[in-house]
């Protein structure tokens, strides 16, 4: 019978069996210390030769990096290790001693690392995002469930797109044009007509050839649509839908985001209220015409530019000066390990502040000079949500700009009652959504004013033609709600296999 490391606290004082991978070893005079994950946790355990046979004692110097091991021994209380114990060994069995194996402690540079992908999944901030992804995906579907919504399926492989053709994969359909889903919304609609309230969770794939740290290519979208809904109703349940969710991770997910650095503090924030914003006033905001609680989207960012190039000197200065340490003659070999870890990591921070030196300028320059009308691009999704530390909602827009499907503002037919939710410290959209469109007459002329394909949305068109109700909906990206909570730099790191423009392995 073996236990899982996750649950050692129901084993203090008794002897028990573990199973996993050798994820660290180290040794001391007459010690191993050796670090076992399972999968649900890491667990130091410490082989000492008065404890274990000679024969036991010496394989374990033949241990490497994710060796598969099992260990049985003593489970102890120590605070100071991973999850509050450790392992007294008094037997250690190798199941496989694993080849040299190449993510090393060291920095590696992203490119590397996502070569590797099916092995960084392995190491403890990978797994804590995994963990917090898997977390999130629980407590959609039970909000969802709680909230009297049916999971329903919309289709992969589609005849039409739903918000134009230019972003999409096509495919050879048994002779016919067809394309992967951009979103399942349209399907959802039909579903909401026959259930009342559905929600649908799966892939969708979009076909832009963009590198920013926003996009991918494959990535899952929960969309839920409602019949008798309207905008404000819609909004109302996205607010509480993203609070539910996000509060289920600071809940049930400590350890993690503990293990990943991450400040919970503007995650906490998410009991306060949503700002709601129309397009018109975010665009005030964005252009430095209007300011948040004191704090101005222009001067926020010449002052981030300053702080950025500030840090970058110091971060130089102090790769420089570790630099020369380690060419101290007789230098111990653990300092100059010490110090060498500690410029690859600096390094990597230097990288990230650059890019921000890059970023930053441009963000200014398109805040300052935003034309009226058009839709938000991802800086001027960043300079807003740099000035709030709760998400942020934005609708009624220039209906030119959205997606054919979403209702002219009743009070005003410049506008349509579209909504995006754009989460704080630059992470720009999370959710788009709103109110659809219930005129037959409207939406022909949208599908031709979108150059879309009309005998494609005949089946569409039809739900206003058999009992139309006012409905609304949206759709959340699983990977960007996951960088949000997690502070990721990067998309890809929270999908176990992200595929983007320009990758396609492992």
């Amino acid at each position: 019978m073996y236990t899982l490391i996750n649950d050692l606290k129901n084993h203090e004082e008794k002897t028990i069996h573990l199973r996993g991978w050798a994820s660290n070893r180290r040794d001391s005079k007459g010690l191993y210390f050796i670090v076992l994950r399972d999968g649900t946790g890491w667990c130091q355990c410490v082989v000492n030769s008065e404890s274990v046979s000679a024969e036991v004692f010496e394989n374990c110097k033949n241990i490497s990096l994710e060796t598969s091991l099992e260990i049985s021994g003593i489970v102890r209380k120590d605070e100071k290790q991973i999850g509050g114990f450790e392992l007294q060994a008094t037997d250690v069995k190798i199941i496989s001693i694993a080849q040299e194996y190449p993510i090393s402690k060291k920095e590696h540079g992203v490119d590397f690392l996502m070569d590797k992908r099916h092995l960084w999944l392995r190491t403890q901030r990978q797994w804590a995002i995994m963990k917090i992804r898997n977390q999130l995906i629980f407590s959609i579907h039970n909000f969802f469930q709680a909230e009297g919504f049916v999971q329903m399926d919309a289709p992969l492989f589609t005849g039409n797109a739903c918000e134009g053709t230019s972003n999409l994969f096509e495919t050879d359909y048994y002779g016919d044009v067809a394309y992967l889903s951009q979103s399942g919304q349209l399907y959802g609609e039909a579903m909401a007509m026959a259930m009342g309230k559905i929600y649908t969770f799966g892939p969708t794939f979009r076909a832009e050839k963009s590198k920013t740290r926003r996009h991918l290519s494959e990535f899952w979208m929960i969309e839920p649509e409602m019949a008798f809904f309207d905008i404000f109703q819609n909004m109302d349940l996205i607010e509480k839908f993203l609070r539910n969710v996000v509060n289920g991770v600071l809940e049930n997910c400590k350890s993690e985001l503990e293990m990943i650095g991450r400040d919970t503090s503007v995650l906490k924030n998410i009991s306060q209220t949503f700002p709601r914003l129309t397009y018109d006033e975010a665009v005030s905001i964005i252009k430095g015409e209007k300011d948040v609680a004191g704090k101005n989207s222009i001067k926020t960012l010449e002052d981030d530019l300053k702080k950025v190039e500030s840090r970058i000197v110091e971060i130089n200065n102090e790769i420089t000066d570790r630099e020369e340490k380690i060419k101290t003659p007789g230098m111990k070999k653990g300092e100059i390990g010490f110090n060498q870890s500690k410029i690859d990591k600096l390094k990597q921070e230097l990288s990230d502040f650059e890019e921000q030196q890059r970023n930053i300028p441009g963000w200014l320059n398109s805040a300052k000079n935003f034309e009226y009308g058009q839709d938000f691009g991802g800086s001027d999704e960043t300079v807003l949500t740099r000035l709030f530390d709760v998400p942020v909602m934005v609708y009624n827009w220039p209906h030119a700009v959205k997606a054919f499907y979403l209702k002219r503002d009743p009070d005003d037919s410049r506008f349509a009652r579209g909504v995006d939710i754009l989460a704080p410290e630059g992470y720009g959209e999370i959710v788009g959504g709103g109110e659809r469109e219930t005129d037959t007459q409207l939406l022909i002329e949208k599908i031709k004013e979108h150059q879309l394909p009309m005998e494609a949305f005949n089946w569409y068109l039809d739900l206003r033609k058999y009992g139309s109700v006012p409905h609304a909906g949206f759709g959340l990206g699983l990977e960007r709600l996951v960088t949000w909570i997690c502070k990721l730099p990067h998309v890809r790191e929270s999908i176990p296999f992200p595929r983007m423009y320009g990758r396609l392995l492992p």
